[in-house]
């Protein structure tokens, strides 16, 4: 054991790529902001980031907007979730996905997780015919992609619409297949602490035309949508463009620009993010009191934060995150009966009414333990990080078992 202290913050993000704060300067001076104020013949800097986005992505049709959160939104009501609509989603998540299915006026079906952080395909298929739902949001949380062929099924089975929430997953595969191609229609966050930072933006993307025409109409594009970089063809706007409330969800050239600059590297860092979770894995590995659930070799995982169960804990949890906290390293909880920060549990959305009763989630959030893993950290910060956690669980199952 040593007493060394981390001494980075678990916040900071790598700078932006000098080509993205040239290109934001340029905007900059020039004044124009707007998507679609361009010149005569001038391609927008967001028309060329959907382009761009929807040929990495794999998909035909790419919309960017100002959050994944109003991705989902628009994903939903693309999509044909109405007032009283029912939507199935994974009850480990964070709020902006309640608030999304909220916002569209659609009842959300709590689904249970399981032990490892997955979708629990039993009782996704038990609430799926119960319920009747035929719509799924599902929430690749934290990064952790359950059993996608089983999903699948499920929902050819009950003829449910997916649309993915891949917040955590940009950049990700299972079997190959990138996450985001799974459903009708996928969702993606480049808020500050996802795999591309523009402080706030986002992306969806489908291969169904209806659904990404109306999306288009939807994100505020006015009848401008022939600008737009990765759209269908115009008869497809000719059958939607007057049905669909305008939301004003459009991404600015701003952050387009910046966005654009990232998002070349955006494999490379996904090796370098899964070298430090990796760092982190193999430091806990072995450790009393902690489990950190293998990764499935198929799964194409993006480390970009890293989770762990201090199922030696129970009840103590608190203690040793704050004496991780007292050395520099800061650890986030799932089992909290009132949110923290960004941290939420699903019986805190009070706005969705009386909530379930799931037993197996809150279980597994009550060990539940997150952290960052940001580029700014070297695999040998990540080697020191899992050295005091370590330190801190041995320390903390001495004092238990001396009590």
């Amino acid at each position: 054991m040593t007493d060394q202290i981390f001494r980075k913050p678990f916040t900071q993000q790598e700078p932006i790529p000098e080509a993205g704060i040239e290109a934001a300067t340029e905007i900059l001076r020039g004044g124009r902001l707007h998507r679609y104020n361009t010149l005569p013949g001038e391609t927008s800097e967001v028309s060329l980031l959907e382009a761009e986005y929807a040929a990495y992505q794999g998909a035909k049709y790419c919309l960017a907007t100002t959050s994944g959160g109003q991705a989902m939104q628009l994903a939903l009501r693309a999509a044909g979730v109405k007032p009283g609509t029912k939507v199935l989603a994974n009850a480990y998540t964070l709020a902006p996905v309640p608030g999304a299915i909220f916002a569209t006026g659609g009842v959300p079906v709590l689904v249970e997780i399981d032990a490892d952080w997955h979708t629990d395909i039993a009782d996704l298929r038990a609430k799926a015919a119960e319920s009747g739902a035929k719509y799924l949001m599902l929430s690749h949380m934290r990064g952790h992609i359950a059993d996608m062929d089983a999903i699948c099924a499920i929902c050819a089975e009950f003829g449910i619409t997916m649309i993915e929430d891949c917040a955590h997953t940009m950049g990700a595969t299972w079997k190959g297949t990138r996450s985001g191609n799974f459903g009708r229609v996928a969702c993606f966050s480049t808020q500050t602490y996802k795999h591309l930072n523009s402080g706030e933006g986002g992306f969806l993307t489908t291969d169904d035309a209806d659904l990404a025409a109306r999306a288009v109409v939807g994100s505020g594009s006015y009848m401008l949508y022939g600008s737009h970089g990765a759209i269908p063809e115009e008869e497809v706007f000719q059958r939607v463009r007057l049905d669909s409330p305008n939301c004003s969800a459009r991404l600015d050239m701003l952050r387009a620009a910046i966005l654009r600059a990232q998002l070349p590297n955006l494999d490379a860092n996904v090796a370098r993010w899964n070298a430090r979770y990796q760092a982190l894995e193999a430091g806990l590995a072995d450790t009393p009191g902690i489990r950190v659930p293998p990764r499935a070799a198929h799964e194409g995982y993006v480390g970009s934060s890293f989770q762990f169960q201090a199922l030696g804990f129970e009840g103590r949890v608190l203690d040793l995150l704050d004496a991780c906290a007292g050395r520099g390293v800061e650890i986030k909880w799932f089992g909290a009966d009132t949110p923290v920060a960004f941290t939420s549990r699903y019986d805190s959305w009070k706005y969705l009414g009386e909530p379930p009763d799931l037993h197996q989630t809150k279980s597994v959030l009550a060990t539940t333990c997150d952290l960052r893993v940001p580029l700014t950290f070297t695999v040998e910060d990540c080697q020191q990080i899992a050295a005091i956690i370590r330190d801190e669980a041995l320390r903390l199952g001495a004092l238990e078992a001396a009590e």
